[in-house]
C-alpha cells in the first residue's frame, strides 16, 4: 500500500515517532506473553514457537527506536512484522498473529503504559505526604491565621492547614488506586472485537504481563475509555487540589504575608532589580498543573462523542496527551515537594497576625455561652459590639483588633477591656458581666482559642499529633501497596522472560 505524502508526513510518521517512544517496550512484551500463550495452548508448534522467539531476540531496541519513518509500513506494529519476516520468514511470522488483532494489541499496550503513569504519579504524591508530613509534625504549635473568603476568621495552626492538604492528597490515593485497578485488566483476546474460535488462554496472557485479570465483554474491551478517563481525572482532581494549595504558598511567600521563604535554588533574581527574589519554583509548578489539566480537558473532549467502537480518535493522536498529561502531572507534585522541603516559614510573623481582625472573637462568645448560659446569638452580639467599641475610640490602631499573645495589651490601648465588655453585656442582657483585663486577654489570646479545639480533626496539638500519627499509617500502607504494585509487575516481567527463553 502506498500512502499520500502529506497523510506521511502529518499522520504516519508523527505516530511512528510517538509510538516508538511511548509503546515499542509493550509491544514487544505482548508478542513475548502472546507467543507463550499460542505455544502453550498448541496453537503453534514448538518449533515456530522456538523460531518466532528466537526472531523477536533478534530485534533490537536501539535500532527499532533509531530508525526513522521510511514509508514502507503503515505504523509500529507493521514495522516490526517485517523485522519478524526477515529474521523467520513470512509463513512462521504470520503465525505469531493468530487468534489476535492489532485492536487488542493496541490497547493492550495503552494499558500497560497507562498504569506505569499512574505508579508515577502515586509515588510523586506519596512523596509529597512526606515531606508535608514533616512539615506540620514541626509546626504542631504555630499559629496561623486561618482564611474564609480571603479574610481573616479564626486562628489555626500550620500543622492543621497542612493536615487538610494531606487528606486530600490521601484521597487522591484513593482515587488513583481505583483507577490503576480499572486499568490493570488484560484487553488481549478481545482480538479485533468479538474475540476468536481458536482455544486461548487470556488468563495466562494477562498472568504474563502483570495484570490483574483478563477484561471481560470484548466488544468492550476494545472499544471503552472509561478506564483512561477515570485515571486522567484522578489526576485531574489532584492538580486541581494542588493549584489551590500553591496558590496559597504564592500568596505567603509575598513581600505582604512573608510567611514562606523557599530555599536559594526554587528563586530567581531580577535582571535589574536587585532586591527581587522570586518565588518561581512554584509558579512553574502552577502552570505545569494547569498545563497538564488543560490536557486531561482535552483528553475529554477528544473521546466524547464520539462511536462506541474501534475508532483512531482514542488511539495514536490521543495517547502522545496522554503521556503529556501525566508526565506533566508528576512534574507539578515533583516541583512543589522538592520547593517545601528547603522552605522554611516565619513563625513570628504567622504568630503575630493570628488574632488580627478579631480572630479570636468567637471563642468570647463561645465562653459566655459555656459560662453564663448565654444564648449565642446574643453572645455574638456582645463580642461584636466589643470590638466595635475599640475601633471607635479615637486613638486606636489598626492593631488594636489583635496581635498574636500581645493582643489584649493592645486592645488596652482603646480603654480597659472588662469595663467595656461589662458596659455592651450590660446593654443588651440587663445584666453586666463582669471580667478583668487579664481573663478577657486570656479568653481571647489565639493559643487558647487553638487549644480549647480538641474536636476530632481540629486544630489543638494534641488533635493534630493524633491526626499526623493516623495519617503516618495512612502513608505506610499506601507505600506498601505502591511498592506490591510495582514487584507484581517486576515479577510478571520476570516470569515472562523465563517462560519465553524456554521456548
Amino acid at each position: 500500500m502506498t500512502f499520500h505524502p502529506q497523510y506521511v508526513d502529518d499522520v504516519l510518521s508523527e505516530n511512528f515517532e510517538d509510538a516508538k517512544a511511548l509503546f515499542l517496550s509493550p509491544l514487544m512484551a505482548i508478542h513475548y506473553a502472546h507467543l507463550v500463550m499460542l505455544a502453550d495452548r498448541g496453537i503453534v508448534s514448538s518449533e515456530d514457537a522456538h523460531a518466532l522467539r528466537e526472531a523477536l531476540d533478534s530485534i533490537s531496541i536501539a535500532e527499532v527506536r533509531a530508525t526513522p519513518y521510511d514509508g514502507a509500513c503503515e505504523d509500529l506494529f507493521t514495522h516490526v512484522v517485517r523485522l519478524l519476516e526477515r529474521a523467520c520468514g513470512d509463513d512462521t511470522a504470520g503465525r505469531l498473529h493468530t487468534a489476535r488483532s492489532r485492536n487488542d494489541i493496541d490497547m493492550a499496550m495503552y494499558r500497560l503504559r497507562q498504569r506505569e503513569f499512574i505508579l508515577a504519579v502515586v509515588d510523586a504524591s506519596l512523596d509529597l505526604r512526606d515531606g508535608l508530613l514533616a512539615i506540620a509534625d514541626r509546626h504542631r504549635e504555630t499559629l496561623l491565621a486561618a482564611l474564609t473568603h480571603t479574610q481573616p476568621a479564626q486562628p489555626s495552626t500550620l500543622a492543621h492547614y497542612l493536615l487538610a492538604v494531606i487528606e486530600q492528597l490521601e484521597r487522591d490515593a484513593v482515587r488513583l488506586r481505583a483507577a490503576f485497578a480499572s486499568t490493570n485488566r488484560c484487553p488481549l483476546g478481545a482480538c479485533a472485537i468479538t474475540g476468536t474460535g481458536f482455544p486461548i488462554d487470556r488468563e495466562l496472557t494477562s498472568d504474563l504481563l502483570g495484570f490483574d485479570a483478563p477484561t471481560g465483554n470484548t466488544y468492550g474491551s476494545i472499544a471503552t475509555v472509561d478506564y483512561l478517563l477515570e485515571s486522567v481525572s484522578a489526576a485531574a482532581v489532584l492538580l486541581s487540589g494542588l493549584g489551590r494549595f500553591v496558590q496559597d504558598l504564592l500568596l505567603w511567600s509575598t513581600m505582604e504575608f512573608g510567611y514562606l521563604r523557599l530555599g536559594e535554588g526554587f528563586v530567581q533574581a531580577s535582571s535589574i532589580m536587585p532586591q527581587k527574589r522570586n518565588p518561581v519554583a512554584l509558579e512553574h509548578a502552577r502552570a505545569i498543573a494547569s498545563k497538564a489539566i488543560g490536557q486531561a480537558g482535552a483528553v475529554m473532549v477528544a473521546v466524547h462523542n464520539t462511536p462506541f467502537g474501534d475508532v483512531v480518535d482514542t488511539e495514536d493522536d490521543l495517547q502522545p496527551l496522554v503521556a503529556s498529561m501525566f508526565r506533566d502531572a508528576r512534574r507539578a507534585v515533583t516541583l512543589v515537594d522538592a520547593a517545601l522541603r528547603g522552605s522554611e516559614f516565619d513563625v513570628v510573623r504567622l504568630e503575630s497576625r493570628a488574632a488580627e481582625g478579631g480572630t479570636t472573637l468567637t471563642e468570647l462568645a463561645d465562653h459566655l455561652v459555656r459560662r453564663h448560659n448565654v444564648p449565642f446569638k446574643a453572645a455574638q452580639t456582645i463580642a461584636g459590639r466589643l470590638l466595635a467599641a475599640y475601633r471607635e475610640r479615637p486613638g486606636t490602631s489598626a492593631s488594636a483588633e489583635g496581635s498574636g499573645e500581645t493582643s489584649p495589651k493592645r486592645l488596652r490601648d482603646g480603654g480597659p477591656l472588662g469595663a467595656t465588655l461589662a458596659r455592651v453585656s450590660g446593654d443588651l442582657l440587663g445584666v453586666p458581666l463582669e471580667y478583668t483585663d487579664a481573663e478577657i486577654a486570656e479568653i481571647m489570646s489565639p493559643r487558647h482559642f487553638v487549644d480549647v479545639r480538641q474536636t476530632p480533626g481540629g486544630p489543638a496539638p494534641a488533635e493534630t499529633a493524633r491526626a499526623l500519627a493516623r495519617s503516618r499509617e495512612a502513608l505506610a500502607a499506601d507505600r506498601a501497596w505502591l511498592a506490591a504494585a510495582s514487584d507484581r509487575l517486576a515479577d510478571a516481567r520476570a516470569r515472562l522472560r523465563q517462560r519465553a527463553q524456554a521456548l
